[in-house]
């Protein structure tokens, strides 16, 4: 829900799509080209910008939507810098952290500039522009229907957890768990009965085709795409002459 509300509330949110994901891409494919550290430091620093001061998302939503997969970072690199000893054991290996930093960094740089794409582009401009790449029309009613149904689960765990508490549902610790536990089974049997009630709804409609969606007009596209072209070639020129 926070990515959605952040998507709808950014400043490009009529930015054409198209742009946002060319630069999505360039920065991606420079994260991969870039060899030394401070290289991939300057590009996760310019997306993490550009989300910010550029389409002006709020912090506390970037980092919000950030924290998990920087855990999972953190968690990894870890890990990375932990070896088995032969004979049963771990053993610390700091020799290894030039190599976890640079596998880090580049992670970094790689997943900020899918934020920016994801935090400044509602689902909808994205689904036009992967029919517009030709990309099989039932992975797009798949997300679709995920996305749909995103919302829905949302609110009827919403309803219920509330529904708890009227009940005193939630008076303790141990309540608290016993109650999620209940609701997170009730939930499963809804999710069965939305799907098929979907299903049949598509069914007596004699639904055939893909699900379509009012098109969004990009008047400045084409200027859109000129300025993002030229960000996309400078931060490529900048991790080729890296590599270099």
């Amino acid at each position: 829900m926070r990515i959605d509300a952040a998507a709808y509330s950014s400043r490009w949110q009529a930015v054409t799509p198209g742009a946002k994901a060319l630069l999505a891409l360039a920065g991606i494919a420079a994260a991969w080209l870039a060899r030394s550290t401070g290289t991939l430091a300057v590009l996760a620093l310019f997306s993490v910008l550009v989300t910010l001061a550029g389409a002006r998302v709020p912090m506390r939503t970037y980092l919000g939507v950030a924290v998990a997969p920087l855990g999972f970072l953190l968690l990894s690199s870890l890990a990375m810098l932990v070896t088995p000893v032969i004979g049963g054991g771990w053993r610390w290996t700091p020799e290894l952290l030039p190599s976890v930093a640079h596998i880090a960094l580049r992670s970094l740089a790689t997943l900020a500039a899918v934020l920016g794409l994801v935090l400044t582009t509602p689902l909808p401009h994205l689904l036009s522009l992967l029919r517009r790449l030709r990309v099989p029309e039932l992975l797009l009613d798949l997300m679709a229907l995920c996305y749909r149904m995103l919302f829905v689960l949302r609110q009827a765990w919403d309803e219920g957890r509330t529904a708890q508490a009227a009940r005193l549902g939630q008076s303790g610790l141990r309540q608290q768990w016993r109650s999620i536990g209940l609701l997170a089974g009730q939930m499963a049997g809804q999710v069965w009965q939305r799907a098929s009630a979907l299903q049949l709804a598509a069914d007596a409609r004699t639904c055939q085709g893909g699900l379509r969606f009012l098109p969004a007009s990009f008047p400045d596209a084409r200027r859109e795409l000129a300025l993002s072209l030229m960000a996309s070639a400078l931060l490529l020129a900048f991790s080729l002459q890296d590599r270099l």
